[in-house]
């Protein structure tokens, strides 16, 4: 937008017209009696013009100011993952926690009414992404909107009355906007719609904490971890119609189920703090199989926590006590990690939540390195530390050519057998 175009501007430039009205009014025919009166009123509107004038420009000057402030920066030192001199298949982008991060005030705004106090965010532990809104299940507060659009900061305006969130802890968000909210202390889960208006709740209170959920075709599949299974549920009626996850042998028992990723053949993924692993079912609930143990080298767990899937069923497994995000192969063989415990852009602390989407590229293309082509986004939450809502892009480096998941999985194997050759006495 041209300086001259905005709002603002055009108010100042009105204003300044109509000063200029004042100052130069069409000349008066001076009255016996009365001229001496007409003069000084001329000469106080005189006065008051140059004031108003004065303040004007000071306004306009500030605006000048902040309409020329630069675009949002790049990292300066460009964070990747792998570091070099891997290839980098991930980009750090950005991160949100707070008004500041999304709302613009500007320099006349500051001038008129002065800085506008922060808002943050307590404790987030969900996030989701539609129509270049981010949604952030704040777990002592609400669910809270980086609208970057219209660059505001807010709450889900249908999250009162019926609607009222208690302890959000995770968000899915279908295709056509309707969002589905996990509320372990309210006891259901919350549904609202495009507009963020409530719709209805799942059900019943007491005897149950639901912790996650996510929606396939007609149904909704809900992480129960006070009674250790799945409730599945009628979208359309709101009835339970099942629950899986407690029955069949031991192997095939969820324990503690904390977060849901359903891919697009129907099939669920559970990461399950109980047994450390992440748990395969068909949409019938049959188990199918699972991944990790316990144990702090790659492809084990500690506090396996959000999971996500990209379109080449790629899992991103978040867990807690690394504070970082594994990446599995299909068949559950560890590929790569990223993040790390710190505060620095890329780290994490105590992370929750990862979700993955290709709708909103565009905006975050300014982050970008320009020889790194984005594929996807990559959101993942930190309960605390100064960015809690981190962005990350997945793509490649242009002009480079990456190896297959066989060739890096084979790349693996031969730098396991190196190191243990080196360890040897």
């Amino acid at each position: 937008m041209l300086l001259a175009e905005s709002p603002v501007a055009k108010e100042l430039m009105r204003l300044l017209q109509f000063d200029e009205m004042l100052e130069c009014p069409p000349s008066l025919t001076l009255l016996e009696g009365g001229g001496s009166h007409r003069i000084d009123s001329l000469e106080r509107r005189s006065r008051m013009s140059r004031v108003l004038r004065g303040i004007l420009g000071t306004a306009l000057a500030i605006l000048l100011t902040a309409c020329a402030s630069a675009p949002p920066k790049r990292q300066e030192s460009p964070v990747f993952f792998p570091p070099a001199p891997e290839l980098p298949r991930l980009q750090y982008l950005t991160s949100f926690s707070s008004l500041q991060d999304v709302e613009e005030q500007s320099a006349f705004n500051r001038f008129v009414v002065g800085q506008k106090q922060d808002v943050k965010l307590d404790k987030p532990y969900g996030v989701a992404i539609y129509d270049w809104k981010i949604y952030v299940c704040d777990t002592n507060s609400t669910v809270i909107i980086f609208d970057l659009r219209n660059k505001t900061f807010g709450t889900m305006k249908g999250a009162v009355g019926p609607g009222r969130l208690i302890q959000p802890t995770n968000i899915s968000i279908e295709k056509d906007g309707t969002k589905y909210v996990a509320d372990p202390v309210r006891g259901q889960i919350v549904a609202f719609d495009r507009d963020d208006a409530y719709l209805r709740a799942y059900g019943e209170p007491g005897g149950w904490r639901p912790v996650d959920v996510v929606a396939y075709e007609d149904k909704l599949y809900v992480a129960d971890i006070g009674n250790g299974l799945i409730k599945v549920f009628d979208k359309q009626t709101g009835e339970m119609l099942k629950t899986f996850g407690s029955g069949g042998e031991p192997s095939e028992r969820i324990d503690r189920p904390t977060n849901l990723a359903l891919d697009d053949e129907g099939y669920l993924y559970v990461t399950d703090i109980g047994r450390f692993q992440v748990v395969k079912f068909d949409r019938d609930g049959h188990f199918k199989m699972g991944f990790g143990n316990l144990g702090d080298g790659p492809g084990h767990f500690a506090r396996p926590k959000g999971i996500a899937l990209d379109r080449e069923r790629h899992l991103y497994v978040v867990d807690a006590a690394f504070s970082n995000v594994q990446i599995f192969n299909p068949e559950g063989r560890v590929l790569m990690f990223f993040g790390g415990s710190g505060d620095q852009p890329g780290s994490f602390t105590l992370p929750a939540k990862v979700a993955i989407d290709y709708d909103n590229v565009s905006y975050f293309q300014q982050f970008a390195q320009p020889n790194f082509e984005i594929d996807y986004l990559v959101l993942v939450t930190s309960q605390f530390g100064p960015r809690l809502v981190n962005v990350l892009a997945s793509g490649r480096e242009r002009g480079k050519k990456y190896p297959t998941d066989a060739e890096l999985l084979n790349q693996i194997e031969e730098r396991r057998r190196e190191m243990e050759k080196s360890q040897k006495p």
